[in-house]
């Protein structure tokens, strides 16, 4: 605990091909936990930052960035169509000693069967990725004096290092109040 808040946080949120983008992207999805304990009620993002142990800002992306930066990307599927063309050969002797062939068209079904499916799940999965950054977005939130908020943020960095809480004195945040638009 500092300056009267507590801060639990999680990495390695993520799975699968969302993982994937994390670590190529340099982004990293962070749960946290914030409990204010402290004598005021604090906005997260104006009097309460992070920061991490050696003491510098951590810049935190907007939930939009982070969905953009991490979305699965829905079109990369349609290269399942290139199964299209593909054929299934069936060769078989008669009982008259005559070989016979028969040609089935399976990538007519198999290519886009599998690029549909995998664009359906990418643009679902995504969907609720979405929902979730905007429900449990921080930036912003008002969290009262002996009230826990729980949140989703995004920090575009490479390393898995200690976050901390910062809190502001009540006359630096309403300097900043002031100076912004």
């Amino acid at each position: 605990m500092k300056d009267g808040v507590k801060l639990e946080y999680k990495y390695n949120l993520l799975d699968k091909k969302y993982e994937k983008k994390e670590d190529k992207r340099g982004v990293k999805l962070v749960a946290v936990s914030i409990t204010n304990n402290s004598e005021r009620d604090l906005i997260f993002g104006r009097d309460l930052t992070l920061s991490y142990e050696n003491g510098d800002y951590v810049p935190l992306m907007e939930y939009d960035k982070t969905f953009k930066s991490l979305r699965q990307s829905p079109l990369t599927h349609l290269f399942y169509l290139l199964l299209t063309p593909l054929n299934l050969h069936i060769t078989k002797t008669s009982s008259s000693g005559n070989i016979v062939t028969n040609s089935y068209p399976i990538g007519l079904l198999l290519g886009p069967g599998i690029a549909g499916g995998n664009m359906i799940a990418a643009s679902t999965a995504n969907g609720k990725f979405k929902k979730d950054l905007m429900e449990y977005n921080l930036q912003g939130t008002m969290i009262k004096k002996g009230e826990t908020k729980y949140g989703l943020i995004g920090i575009n960095t490479d390393s898995y290092d200690a976050l901390q809480p910062v809190v502001k004195n009540a006359s630096e945040a309403e300097t900043k109040k002031e100076i912004a638009p």
